[in-house]
């Protein structure tokens, strides 16, 4: 798969995956029979820019196309072909946060798709509470501090979009979340003493959660691996697809797959959760901010 850049997406859960999973198949088919992106995309009324997007999943499918790729590519078992033409389809399918386009940047909606599909998701945060773990009246400040000039009704929106998110830790599906978050990152107020007290509070409540590990990282471990800043990892149940690191920035994102890209953040990660606070202790920390706040 290589990097992704900024890409769309589509559906809850399942669609993202299936259409970097069509595109990578698409690719390993080409590969094999030594046919160029240039000659690939010329069966198909295409550029050879548009194959090279097909293969990352970063545009839609049409069955049209799919089938003529398949012939070209020699694949003529029915079976075979009703199956990649299949996927094509189920991965055209539509998101819920779509109706959140208004306030929804094209780059974002990519994450999304994968984290909805994930069976594991690992995040570090220094800034603030990871948004997965924000409480309504946090994420509120969050997104006010971060747009200070934005309507109301804007501000509303985005906050409705992270609530609908969240709802992926309480589903028959969850995924394990395990997060590390750094002490900093509960110390530094957003909103009034209530806005706070009501996010720690909910952080111990959610730490509780069956498949919901947090763990702190305190001031007092003093330099640790996480120096780089803020990342997730994302793993997913399907085995031809790899793990993700998914890195934010201001205006876009990117998505890390290289094997030995991936290992280096592995290993970031593991000293992440060897160093910091352990559950029963990360909520006595909690308690403790609880109580002084």
């Amino acid at each position: 798969m290589g990097r992704v850049g900024d890409v769309t997406a589509v559906e809850p859960g399942g669609s993202v995956v299936r259409r970097i999973l069509l595109g990578s198949q698409l690719r390993r088919l080409r590969e094999s029979r030594g046919i160029t992106r240039e000659a690939a995309g010329y069966s198909i009324r295409a550029s050879e820019s548009k194959i090279s997007r097909m293969e990352l999943g970063r545009v839609s499918f049409k069955s049209r196309d799919i089938e003529d790729l398949l012939t070209l590519y020699g694949v003529a078992d029915e079976m075979e072909r009703g199956s990649l033409i299949g996927l094509a389809r189920e991965a055209n399918v539509a998101g819920w946060w779509q109706s959140f386009g208004d306030v929804l940047p094209g780059w974002f909606q990519t994450y999304i798709g994968l984290e909805g599909a994930a069976s594991l998701i690992r995040i570090y945060e220094v800034q603030f509470v990871h948004g997965l773990l924000q409480t309504e009246a946090y994420a509120h400040a969050v997104v006010k501090r971060g747009m200070p000039n934005a309507p109301q009704a804007e501000i509303d929106r985005r906050v409705a979009l992270r609530q609908e998110r969240q709802k992926v830790l309480v589903s028959e599906r969850a995924p394990r979340f395990h997060a590390v978050l750094d002490e900093a990152a509960l110390r530094r107020p957003y909103g009034d003493r209530a806005v706070m007290r009501g996010q720690l509070a909910h952080l111990i409540e959610i730490s509780e959660h069956p498949t919901v590990t947090l763990q702190v990282m305190p001031f007092s471990f003093g330099g640790h691996s996480g120096e780089s800043g803020a990342f997730t990892m994302l793993r997913f149940p399907e085995s031809d697809l790899s793990d993700l690191v998914y890195l934010e920035q201001l205006t876009s994102a990117l998505y890390l797959d290289k094997r030995e890209e991936v290992t280096q953040y592995e290993r970031v990660m593991t000293r992440l959760h060897e160093d910091s606070l352990g559950p029963a202790e990360s909520r006595d920390l909690l308690r403790g901010l609880l109580q002084l706040s």
